[in-house]
């Protein structure tokens, strides 16, 4: 039996997460939607700006990780933070949710990484990240006994913006493969698509990666095609099997000639949009280390993404496990 369902790996980061309206985004040069990356003199002038916020642990693989464990899975987790205040809050965090976490944290500079999301009337995020220790994740990082013993090992397409990183999870899908286990990425976003499109191409032509989680605009970034059917069509030949989210559509994932679509929940009132990819990956990756069928694991992720946005932050404020059991699902 294995130690582990998914050992995810990702950014270390604190979300610091305030509303704001659209004029506050055109004002401060943020774009809307996506995930800039800044350095600490933007980081402090935005949080001089920001109003009243919530400080949470996120991080797009730790939320998978956070919701695994939430649905009753095992789930471990590669990432790096700084001995600083927001590391000890990353670290007890992500812990007492029940992920085993036990990255060296660095001894001093840089601090821990943060996150300023801002929360349109519309409930779009806009993040603005300092990545801080993020970009010391290394391949000294990896802890070989984790990497064999995870069903699934599953990154964010974030960390190939630290170049370190990389490395770190090359290592850590050898030695998954070595083992039979496989490997999955989220694309995280357009804009990361559209720095790496060759090097996310390469890794799963090659095989390095078998699981591919997406959204449709970073289908279409990927395969730069305005077709929502031909991006299916291209990813269906490039992995083993691609999952992607279609918002209020639902989801539909897509393995060799087998295509299952999948609906999106219903839901009281759309709050925040932060983690609801990371949610359906926790929740797609829980039923499918659960060797449940394809349906049941998109039917999980739906819940688990319907959920978490209809609250403030990305990390599920109640038992999945819970949830699903109450609506059949496992």
């Amino acid at each position: 039996m294995s130690q582990f369902d998914v050992l995810c790996i990702g950014n270390a980061i604190v979300d610091i997460i305030a509303r704001c309206e659209d004029d506050f985004l055109v004002d401060n040069g943020i774009a809307k939607g996506a995930m800039n990356l800044i350095d600490a003199a933007r980081a402090e002038l935005l949080y001089s700006r920001m109003g009243p916020a919530v400080e949470a642990s996120g991080g797009s693989a730790g939320n998978t990780a956070a919701g695994i464990a939430s649905f009753g899975g095992s789930a471990a987790f590669f990432g790096k933070v700084s001995s600083d205040h927001l590391g000890h809050v990353y670290t007890h965090d992500i812990r007492a949710q029940g992920v085993a976490f036990d990255t060296r944290p660095l001894a001093a500079e840089p601090p821990t990484a943060r996150s300023m999301i801002f929360v349109t009337p519309d409930g779009e995020r806009s993040m603005n990240t300092y990545l801080g220790a993020c970009v010391e994740l290394g391949p000294e990082d990896v802890e070989a006994d984790k990497a064999a013993a995870a069903k699934v090992t599953y990154f964010e397409g974030y960390l190939w913006d630290p170049p370190r990183a990389k490395e770190a999870i090359r290592r850590t899908a050898g030695i998954a493969h070595a083992a039979g286990r496989e490997v999955s990425m989220t694309l995280s976003d357009p804009f990361c698509v559209d720095r790496y499109r060759g090097e996310f191409l390469e890794l799963m032509r090659s095989g390095t990666v078998d699981i591919v989680f997406a959204n449709e605009s970073e289908l279409k970034s990927l395969y730069q095609t305005s077709s929502f059917e031909a991006g299916l069509e291209m990813i269906r030949r490039d992995c083993k099997l691609a999952a992607v989210t279609r918002s209020e559509l639902g989801s539909i994932a897509v393995r060799g000639a087998e295509t299952v679509p999948v609906q999106a929940i219903e839901i009281d009132q759309l709050v925040d949009t932060t983690g609801a990819g990371d949610l359906y990956a926790a929740g797609f990756l829980y039923g499918y280390t659960s060797g449940r069928s394809l349906a049941d694991c998109g039917a999980l992720g739906s819940l688990a993404a319907g959920l978490v946005i209809q609250q403030i932050g990305p990390r599920p404020l109640m038992s999945l496990r819970d949830q699903a059991r109450e609506r059949g699902l496992i």
